[in-house]
C-alpha cells in the first residue's frame, strides 16, 4: 500500500511542477498527465520511502529556510573563491577531506552532497553511506580533522536537511 501511495505522491508532485513550468494550457496539461504518470510508474518507489511525510507542513517551512541558508553559504563561498583567484599569490591549499554526517536517508544525503558540491570551493567525490562519511575535495583545506572539517562544510546544511527529510 505504501508503495502505491508513494506513486500517487510522485504523480502529484510531478504534475504540480509541470503546471508551474508550462502553465495551464489543455495540451500542456494532457502532456503533463502523461509524463507525470510515466515518472510515477517508473520512479514512484524511489522518490520517497515515507510519503506521509509530505503532509507535515513544518517540513516545507524548514525547506524554505534551507533555501535561504544555502543561498547565503553560496554567496560567502563565491566571495571566498573570488578572493583566492584574484589574489596575486593564489593562496590555495587543495586536498581531500573526510567529513561525517548524521543523515541516514538517501534523499537527505543526496541533498547534502549536492549542497556541498554546488557551494563553490567544495566538491563531494565519494561517500560511504553505511559509515556516514563523505569525501570532499576542498579548494582551500583549513583542517584535516574530521570533526573540524565537518563543522565547517557540513553543519550549515545538515540540521535543516534532517528536519526536512528525516
Amino acid at each position: 500500500m505504501e508503495k502505491n501511495y508513494s506513486r500517487v505522491v510522485t504523480f502529484l508532485v510531478s504534475m504540480f511542477v509541470w503546471v508551474l513550468m508550462t502553465g495551464v494550457d489543455w495540451q500542456n496539461f494532457v502532456a503533463g498527465i502523461l509524463v507525470s504518470l510515466l515518472v510515477a510508474f517508473f520512479m514512484g518507489d524511489m522518490f520517497t520511502l515515507s510519503p506521509s511525510k509530505f503532509m507535515d507542513f513544518k517540513r516545507y517551512l524548514w525547506f524554505i529556510w534551507y533555501i535561504f541558508v544555502f543561498g547565503w553559504e553560496c554567496i560567502k563561498a563565491n566571495i571566498d573563491v573570488a578572493i583566492m583567484v584574484l589574489h596575486p599569490k593564489l593562496p590555495i591549499n587543495p586536498g581531500i577531506v573526510k567529513v561525517k554526517t548524521i543523515l541516514k536517508t538517501e534523499t537527505a544525503i543526496t541533498f547534502l552532497a549536492n549542497s556541498i558540491t554546488l557551494t563553490p570551493g567544495t566538491f563531494v567525490i565519494d561517500l560511504n553511506k553505511e559509515k556516514g562519511f563523505l569525501y570532499v575535495h576542498w579548494l582551500n583545506v583549513r583542517t584535516q580533522d574530521v570533526d573540524e572539517a565537518t563543522e565547517i562544510i557540513v553543519r550549515p546544511f545538515e540540521k535543516i536537511l534532517k528536519e526536512v527529510f528525516e
